[in-house]
Parts: structure tokens; sequence; C-alpha cells
């Protein structure tokens, strides 16, 4: 089977979790950024990794997810500042699930991703701040060896 790793990133956050999953499929494949536009016609497993952005995949992976067609293995991956089970991951992720329907969703991933201190100051500035601001502390550093352990095995337990 011939595989597509496609991901959307802005701190690099889920390009670390694309590369270890790329790593790890035992597939023919490819590793590709989504703003490329890579067309999905050719695969028949597509990893798609993306960041949240109120509460919903970044814009890029929201146009990508609708080209996916029937019968295509997918696996939903994302990085975010939120908790991670909070509201908006699990909101991203069944928007990602709706966008992305043609296809067979074989699993989902998320964990936190780090936000740069300079975007932390920037928001902590403002007045009113997202629902979000409140967990991204515990957001440092992450992902970690042991997000991207748990990612691998996942990987490993779908794509046997």
């Amino acid at each position: 089977m011939k595989a597509l790793v496609v991901y959307s990133t802005k701190t690099k956050n889920t390009l670390k979790l694309a590369e270890a999953l790329y790593d790890t499929l035992r597939y023919d494949k490819e590793l590709k950024l989504i703003t490329d536009n890579p067309d999905p016609e050719d695969y028949g497993f597509i990893a798609a990794g993306f960041w949240v952005k109120d509460g919903k995949p970044d814009p890029a992976t929201m146009e990508f997810l609708p080209k996916i067609r029937d019968g295509q293995e997918v696996f939903l991956f994302a990085t975010h500042a939120s908790a991670r089970d909070s509201g908006p991951i699990r909101n991203a992720m069944k928007v990602a699930k709706e966008l992305a329907k043609k296809g067979r969703i074989v699993g989902t991933f998320g964990c936190q991703g780090g936000i740069s201190p300079e975007m932390m100051e920037k928001i902590a500035a403002k007045d009113k701040k997202p629902a979000w601001f409140a967990d991204a502390p515990a957001a440092k550093g992450h992902p970690d060896e042991k997000d991207v352990a748990e990612l691998v095995h996942l990987i490993n337990t779908i794509c046997i």
C-alpha cells in the first residue's frame, strides 16, 4: 500500500509527530507539507496532521481533508496548546473526521504542543485570553518522547 503523511505546522510540533509517524510506517510512503497541495488520489493510507485553530483544524487542513476519496484509510493527528482531552480538541477531531468522511478513519491522536515564549507574552498582554491559554504552560516541551512513543505504538497497532 502507498501512504501519504501530510502535515500542517506553525511551530514544528506537528512536524515532529509527522516525521515519527513517517519513520514508523512500513508502506511505500511520502512525507509532504499540506501547503504543497499534495494530491491524495494515489494513496491507500493517508495520515493527516494539523494544528488546532479556534477549535478546528487549521485552514490548510480544512481544505485538504475533503479531497480524501472513498475507501482510503485515514489517520488523523494533531497538536495543540489545550489540555489533551479538552472541548476544543474534541471538536477539532470531530470537524476533521467530518471533513474526511469519504475515507475510512482508522484512528486519531492528539497531544499538546508548546508555543513560543513570544506568543505566550503576546497573548498574556491581551485583556481577553483564549480558553486554551490556561493550559498552555503545561504544553511546554511537547510533543515529548512519551507523546512520540504513544503515537508510534498506536500506528504500529493500526498498521500491522
